[in-house]
Order: structure tokens, then sequence, then C-alpha cells
């Protein structure tokens, strides 16, 4: 049966998972290596946890990231476009008169290119 163990490294929480009894623990050092390369190979992510699984000499290291805020950008009246808050009321007058098609998949029809 699998033994493992929980700890919290430099604000991280790891997860150290032992294949078998007799495997060599992984020392915090260890651990903050891993840490380490985790933020030297990510540099633009935040790791929020980490996971060893330890068989024998073989480490398999599982990293986990906070997921990264992004700005929606749609094409609205031919421009690129985050938010139309900085509009002038002409554009944003001829954003509220066009056509707004359907989105959702009960109202999009499908065909088959090849006729079947």
């Amino acid at each position: 049966m699998a033994q493992h163990s929980e700890l919290k490294v430099s604000g991280v929480d790891v997860t150290v998972v032992y294949a078998n009894e007799d495997d060599q623990p992984v020392t915090t050092g260890e651990v903050e290596a891993y840490v380490a390369r985790a933020h030297e190979q990510h540099p633009h992510q935040v790791l929020s946890f980490l996971k060893l699984d330890v068989d024998g000499e073989d480490v398999g290291i599982s990293y986990g990231f906070e997921p990264e805020p992004f700005d929606r950008i749609r094409r609205i009246t031919g421009y690129l476009v985050g938010t139309m808050d900085r509009w002038n009321d002409a554009k944003t007058a001829e954003e509220s008169d066009r056509v707004k098609h359907g989105i959702s998949r009960d109202e999009r029809s499908f065909t088959c290119a090849s006729g079947c």
C-alpha cells in the first residue's frame, strides 16, 4: 500500500506519495529544489501545489498552477475589443443596432460537407 505525506514548503502545498515502504524519504531541501525548479521553468505562473510520486530512485513531478487571468477579446463591428467602456456614442449605437446572431447550440444548424 502506498504511503504519503503532506507538507507546506515556501507557501506551496506538497504531497509526496511513496510506492514502496522502503523508498528513501524526500527531504525538505529536495522539495525546496523542486519548488525552485518550477519557479525557474514557469516564471510567470503561480505554483499552488506540487505532487511527488516516489518509486525507488525515480521521482514523478506534477506541478499545479493557479489559473491565469485573461481579458476576453471580442470582434465587434470590425474591431477587436475587450470591453466597450471607452467607445464613443456613435460606436456604441452602431453596436446596439447590429444584428445579433444566436450562439447556443440549439440555434445552429449543422450540415455535413460530404452529404452524410
